[in-house]
This record gives C-alpha cells, structure tokens and sequence, in this order.
C-alpha cells in the first residue's frame, strides 16, 4: 500500500506519493503551509483515481478533459507524466523514464496508490521562544 510523505523544504512544505516498494512515483509542488500540502494531498487522493489518461506522445492524440494525468516528452527526451485537477492546476508530476510503457505504469501504479494511501508527515518542530 502507498503511502504520502509530507515533508518541510526550506520554503515550504511538499509531498511525495510512496509505491508499496519505497520507490517516489509522484511529487506536488511547494505548498507554503502545510495544512495547503494536505489539501493537495487531498486533491491527488480523490483526482487520480479518476482522472483521464492524454498521451501527448501519441500522433494525433485526442486531449482528454480534466481531471487527467497528461503523458509527455521532455527536453531531455524522457517520458514524464502531470496530474491535472479539474480546474487545470498541476497537483503532481511523475520522474523522468526511458520508455513511454514505464511511464504509464507509472501512471497506473498512481491511479492505484493514491486513493487509499496514508498520510505520514516528516515535519520539523518550530522551537518556541523562552517565555520570561
């Protein structure tokens, strides 16, 4: 079972979608407060499951309505994937593979890890000023 890993950057707070196996399989964005990274995590644990599949690396591909995760070539040549929210906002992005395949079942693995992961939370405890 997968597992969102909500972590303190040093601007802010994100998160990680955990496979079963340890491996990252999706990443947000820098969110300023936590408890926005918990909406997004929210966001991602309702919309992937349902969400519509657009392979922009197919010719002449048909674009999908949102919510959808968007399967693209990179700069680099890699294969990357971004769930959208209904609203068109990117929620998460998936690392760069070698193969378009490798990147579905990233994907899929996505679809099937988001909607009942748990949330752990790595977070720094703020140290309160002394009181005189």
């Amino acid at each position: 079972m997968g597992k969102f890993v909500l972590s303190q950057t040093s601007n802010g707070y994100k998160f990680n979608l955990v496979a079963g196996n340890g491996e990252v399989i999706a990443t947000s964005q820098v969110y300023k407060s936590a408890a926005t990274a918990k909406k997004g995590i929210a966001s991602v644990a309702a919309t992937a499951p349902v969400a519509n599949i657009e392979n922009q690396t197919e010719k002449d591909f048909k674009a999908a309505v949102n919510p959808k995760f968007e399967v693209y070539k990179d700069k680099k040549g890699e294969f990357r994937f971004r769930l959208k929210a209904k609203n068109g906002q990117i929620i998460a992005t998936g690392e760069g593979y070698s193969k378009v395949d490798s990147c579905l079942k990233g994907v899929a693995s996505v679809q099937k890890n988001a909607k009942e992961a748990k949330v752990e939370a790595k977070l720094e405890a703020k140290t309160e000023a002394k009181k005189k």
